[in-house]
């Protein structure tokens, strides 16, 4: 008795186990006719920056038949009409049957496909339902929109610039610029300047020039030369009552997180036309600082709440080690760190440190990703190197002498002189540079 109702246990759990698999077998055959609809929920866009914060977009989609119960992550390709989206930007929607872009976003992706500012562009736009790690499950149909973007980079330039022997470009130019402002007439230059001469003058020419004869802060039409000591200030020129103000004017970083500490000299700032704004690409450790003007406690800006507005001698900024994009807007009392991979520079026997460094640091294009350049840095004969962080663990050469860099690749010969070097990674499957002399 006891052997029969042993096999009878057998074989129901046999049938068990073949009805389990028979189930799971069926349930899990995918449906590969399963569709979706796309639906935009507009079909003409103008994209203007005072509407960023506000949704652009709201793509929606119907949810396949997929066969099964199945836990789908939908992406979200966009690309130029007619491309067969072989240049696609790509976003996860994640499991939703919906996904919506707001003002600014939309606008990325048009700056990332290359798509010019205030040109209405044809884009193409579908959801791929993908289940399990790679199986595509379901395309949706192409949904097409015409979109116009903007540009998302003031241009403050102007026809006024600072030439003279205290300048960086002497007498001869170019000029070292001034930018507009909210005020009709008024115009500010940064500079840093050596003991000399300077004057100003309209589109690098001496057709139009002011100095100050007198000395009394008082323009006039082909004055004498304006005599200053060497320091870094800040330039107003009032074109409209023909007056002029130079006063000391740094923006900078101090605390134990910068790189100076508490008793600096500040982590110099630098300002950004693009944006009017003030920023630095700097290496941070674990601790605090505070934002200040000209290396003096006599004015200062801290957090108090910590929720990114700045307060006139606020508590000191908690810091997390690590490279950053720090960003000071003196027009809404804000700032911003951004967190940065890598920090891009020179190493070699033909720059200024040598092959044990610290590598000559470059400086980030604010207004294209990617980009990373240094201006009229001495080189002498040797060879170089692009490397990340001052370590070796990423590095590019140029295997072949071709303009395009490799990872690993040999070093760059260099002839001696002075430079202005371009770092490319905008494209990262393509990483090029240029050194112009």
């Amino acid at each position: 008795m006891k052997n029969l109702v042993s096999k009878l246990l057998s074989i129901m759990l046999v049938t068990l186990a073949l009805y389990s698999c028979t189930t799971d077998d069926s349930d899990t055959i995918l449906n590969d006719t399963a569709t979706t609809t796309l639906t935009a929920s507009a079909t003409d866009i103008v994209l203007l920056k005072d509407n960023e914060g506000s949704t652009a977009l709201n793509l929606s989609w119907t949810e396949p038949d997929y066969g099964y119960s199945a836990i789908p992550t939908y992406m979200v390709y966009f690309d130029v009409a007619g491309n067969n989206f072989q240049n696609a930007v790509t976003k996860d929607a994640g499991s939703d049957l919906e996904y919506s872009l707001l003002t600014e976003e939309l606008n990325t992706i048009l700056q990332t496909l290359e798509i010019e500012a205030d040109i209405e562009t044809a884009l193409d736009v579908k959801v791929v339902s993908i289940v399990g790690t790679y199986t595509v499950a379901a395309t949706s149909n192409i949904s097409d929109i015409n979109v116009t973007g903007y540009t998302d980079t003031l241009d403050l330039s102007s026809v006024w610039g600072l030439v003279g022997s205290a300048t960086e470009n002497g007498w001869d130019g170019p000029d070292m610029p001034f930018y507009t402002t909210s005020e009709d007439d008024i115009f500010n230059a940064y500079v840093t300047l050596t003991d000399g001469e300077l004057k100003i003058r309209q589109d690098n020419s001496w057709d139009l020039n002011y100095g100050d004869t007198g000395a009394d802060g008082t323009l006039e039409e082909n004055g004498d030369n304006i005599v200053v000591t060497a320091g870094t200030y800040k330039v107003t020129f009032n074109a409209g009552t023909l007056t002029y103000k130079i006063e000391a004017y740094t923006w900078g970083l101090v605390g134990d997180a910068t790189p100076n500490g508490w008793d600096g000299p500040d982590t110099a700032l630098t300002y950004d036309p693009t944006s009017d704004q003030w920023r630095a690409i700097v290496s941070l450790t674990t601790g605090e600082m505070k934002f200040r003007k000209n290396n003096d406690w006599s004015f200062n800006y801290g957090d108090t709440d910590a929720d990114g507005s700045l307060d006139d001698g606020g508590d000191n900024i908690t810091v997390t080690a690590g490279n950053y994009l720090v960003t000071l807007n003196l027009n809404e009392l804000t700032y911003s760190l951004e967190s940065i991979e890598n920090l891009w520079g020179l190493v070699g026997d033909a720059t200024p440190n040598g092959w044990d460094g610290p590598d000559t640091v470059m400086n980030m294009d604010y207004s294209t990703d990617g980009l990373w350049y240094l201006n009229d840095v001495t080189l002498t004969d040797g060879e170089m190197k692009f490397r990340a962080n001052n370590d070796w663990g990423i590095n590019y050469g140029d295997t072949g002498a071709d303009g395009i860099l490799d990872d690993g690749g040999d070093n760059i010969a260099i002839t001696a002189g002075t430079y202005d070097i371009v770092l490319d990674l905008s494209d990262t499957s393509n990483p090029t540079y240029t050194l112009t002399k």
